[in-house]
C-alpha cells in the first residue's frame, strides 16, 4: 500500500457523472501525493476496487487539490458517507488534457488498467 486516507463524501459539481465516471469527492491533505491510482475502498463492511484521483482538475481550470474516487461496478448514493481508501499502485501522473474527449479516453484506459490489476489479484 502506498498510502491511505478517509473522509466524508461531499457534493461537488457532478462532472464525473456526466463524463461516465461518477466519483466520490473527499477533501484531502494538501501534502498528499498527486496522480491516478488503483485503490481499495472500504464502505461499511465491504471493500470495493476503485480508481483514485488525487490532484487539481487542471483540464477544467480548477486548482483546488481534491480526491475523487470512482468505485468500479458500484451504483449507489455515497453523499455524506464515510469511506476509507487504501491507495495500492500509481498508474500515472496528473495531467491537463486539451479537451474533455481526450480526458475521457484516458479515463477509459485508466479503468482498463485498474480492472487488469484487480483481475490478477483474485
Amino acid at each position: 500500500m502506498l498510502f491511505s486516507f478517509s473522509g466524508v463524501v461531499q457534493k461537488h459539481l457532478g462532472r464525473g457523472k456526466t463524463l461516465g465516471y461518477p466519483t466520490a469527492n473527499i477533501p484531502i491533505d494538501p501534502e498528499t501525493q498527486e496522480g491516478i491510482f488503483v485503490g481499495s475502498v472500504l464502505y461499511g463492511e465491504t471493500s470495493y476496487p476503485a480508481l483514485v484521483f488525487v490532484g487539481k482538475p487542471l483540464t477544467f481550470g480548477e486548482y483546488d487539490k481534491k480526491a475523487e474516487i470512482f468505485l468500479l461496478d458500484f451504483d449507489d448514493d455515497l453523499y455524506g458517507k464515510t469511506l476509507e481508501i487504501s491507495v495500492l499502485k500509481k498508474l500515472r501522473n496528473n495531467e491537463q488534457f486539451n479537451n474533455q474527449d481526450a480526458l475521457v479516453a484516458q479515463m477509459k484506459e485508466d479503468e482498463r488498467q485498474a480492472r487488469e490489476y484487480f483481475s490478477t489479484m483474485k
